[in-house]
């Protein structure tokens, strides 16, 4: 896995981190995604100094799942996701190729899964989807 630095962002103390995956779109893309995600939080730590807590990998991962769950759910064909940090976040960009955007759902204990959408809004500092010219670009920002 490849985390490129922005160099043209280095001025200042914050490091800006950057990788990108295109995923087949099968079942095993979301174990996939959260290693990958995993990966580059513990890169980030070990070979750049940015500090990233335990939570903030436990809730990355619990973030690429419910994203990369829903892109395989509902958009057939491959799912790309995005990976970036800056300004003590974590950014997280899954796109895939439908372009309806995401409604949460009234709260309902009684309901039983669907609850995706609710948990990565609750658990996310920023949640936006952007539509594309093909599918939809859906992006969560988390506190490193």
């Amino acid at each position: 896995m490849g985390v490129r630095t922005d160099d043209e962002n280095r001025a200042g103390h914050d490091v800006r981190l950057h990788t990108s995956h295109a995923m087949a779109g099968d079942a095993g893309c979301i174990a996939e995604a959260r290693h990958l995600a995993t990966d580059f939080l513990r890169q980030a730590g070990a070979v750049h100094d940015v500090p990233v807590s335990s939570r903030a990998v436990d809730l990355t991962q619990l973030v690429v799942s419910e994203l990369v769950t829903n892109a395989l759910k509902y958009a057939p064909g491959p799912v790309l996701m995005d990976l970036r940090i800056s300004d003590g976040t974590v950014e997280v960009t899954v796109w895939d190729s439908d372009p309806t955007v995401p409604a949460a759902r009234e709260a309902d204990p009684g309901r039983i899964g669907q609850h995706g959408l609710e948990i990565v809004m609750r658990i996310t500092e920023h949640l936006s989807v952007q539509r594309e010219s093909v599918g939809k670009r859906v992006t969560a920002r988390l506190l490193l």
